[in-house]
């Protein structure tokens, strides 16, 4: 009941942020990605939302861009944790204290992981800032070996 109640939240005020979000979108549809070479952020993106069944999302495409990074998945206590990770990281938005403050205090029991999530995003380098469009040519795995060390990386995995 608590996780569908963060789900309502999360579809509802997520119109509401990509109305006010100042930033343009990238224009590109799942089976768009999937054209890029196998292997590739772009590739890798494509497959994650197919998998998923999702669309990027115009004007916050980086979210996926992010969970696919990182590892994290799409259900309600690892957005959560992906919001710590990217506030570890240096990340700062209205939206992103929402998440952390509502899901923590919905979701309480996640505590530990969404400490070590946000533990994990202070050890690693800055990708919160990163124009992932630009990097859709790029392997995913070098991606990760910039932004994570060795045995961040086998975690993720």
């Amino acid at each position: 009941m608590r996780k569908k109640l963060i789900y309502w939240l999360f579809e509802h005020s997520q119109r509401m942020y990509i109305k006010f979000k100042n930033k343009k979108p990238w224009g590109i549809t799942s089976s768009q990605l999937l054209k890029y070479p196998e292997g590739t952020f772009g590739n890798e993106l494509g497959s994650f939302l197919n998998k998923n069944g999702f669309e990027l999302l115009p004007k916050v495409e980086r979210h996926d861009a992010y969970r696919l990074i990182t590892g994290y998945g799409t259900n309600v206590e690892d957005e959560i944790a992906l919001q710590y990770l990217c506030f570890g990281n240096g990340k700062r938005s209205l939206y992103l204290f929402g998440v952390v403050i509502i899901g923590t205090l919905i979701l309480p029991e996640f505590a530990n992981y969404y400490l070590k999530s946000y533990k994990l995003g202070k050890k690693c380098n800055p990708f919160h800032h990163l124009d992932y469009q630009k990097l859709l040519n790029h392997p995913l795995e070098d991606l990760r070996e910039i932004i994570f060390n060795k045995q961040q990386i086998l975690q993720i995995q």
